[in-house]
């Protein structure tokens, strides 16, 4: 029994040193890492002037936080399914019924129907999705009876999740075969194009905050700045930050678990 209790003591302390998505303390100032505040006035006029701020709106109608601090995959897959297929009635799509509880619905006519079909962190999770992670694999569950935890979701798990719900994604690691103007260029061309997004992997240490891997779409790059706008899926600690593209560049570059993070571009699988 006391050995039972050491091991999942132990497992506790590495979970919440590793969980990628965590903010474990306040985020420092932003503007310690050259970061900009997207509530800033100089974020307004980055926004404005921008020429590659296409995906900025259509991601911006959809966007949600995630729901606990292993989720930032997850979200950031759920924000952009929704991007793409809302209102796409040739793509079918889940209902949450955990949204409106069966006690509630129970009142309701036979003939309505309270849910919308559109993807959220609970229904994300099908028999598809389960083949690449599950659910409790990403909160930290080993996958086997003494492996090691893997909470969260690594780059190539990222993109085999996205590959796993139709979508066209393309695995980009920022490894030495991709240089920063290769990298910037990739970032820049997508954000200036509709109905194609961009996920990027980074470490929040590296960018100047306080946490460790995480995961969020781009919303929008200022070329006057060299500035890329990310919408972090964590509001609990941190807030949207415009990121100089070197910074980001070298956030993507820093090794995870067996190879250095990075990004996926994303569009409508045919």
């Amino acid at each position: 029994m006391a050995t039972a209790k050491l091991r999942n003591v132990l497992l506790l302390v590495a979970l919440a040193g590793s969980v990628a998505c965590a903010s474990h303390v306040r985020a420092r100032d932003a503007a310690e890492g050259g970061l900009v505040d997207f509530a800033e006035p100089a974020s307004a006029t980055r926004l404005a002037r921008s020429r590659y701020n296409v995906d900025f709106f259509r991601l911006a109608n959809h966007f949600e936080g995630q729901t606990n601090k292993a989720f930032c995959g997850p979200t950031t897959v759920v924000i952009v399914l929704n991007t793409l297929r809302a209102g796409n009635d040739r793509i079918e799509k889940p209902e949450d019924p955990s949204l409106v509880p069966a006690e509630v619905r129970s009142g309701f006519p036979t003939t309505f129907d309270p849910l919308y079909h559109r993807y959220t962190q609970n229904d994300l999770f099908d028999a598809k999705a389960d083949a690449v992670k599950t659910r409790s694999e990403i909160l930290g569950r080993p996958h086997a009876p003494g492996a090691k935890p893997d909470p969260g979701l690594q780059l190539r798990q990222l993109h085999a999740l996205l590959l796993a719900k139709g979508l066209d994604a393309r695995l980009r690691i920022a490894d030495a075969t991709l240089s920063d103007d290769t990298i910037r260029n990739e970032l820049k061309a997508n954000l200036a194009t509709p109905d194609d997004y961009v996920i990027v992997n980074y470490s929040r240490a590296a960018l100047g905050q306080e946490g460790g891997g995480h995961i969020s779409p781009l919303g929008a790059y200022d070329e006057e700045s060299d500035s890329f706008l990310i919408l972090d899926v964590n509001p609990n600690g941190h807030r949207w930050v415009w990121a100089p593209a070197p910074a980001l560049i070298r956030a993507m570059r820093t090794l995870d678990t067996v190879e250095n993070r990075g990004y996926v571009l994303v569009k409508e699988g045919k």
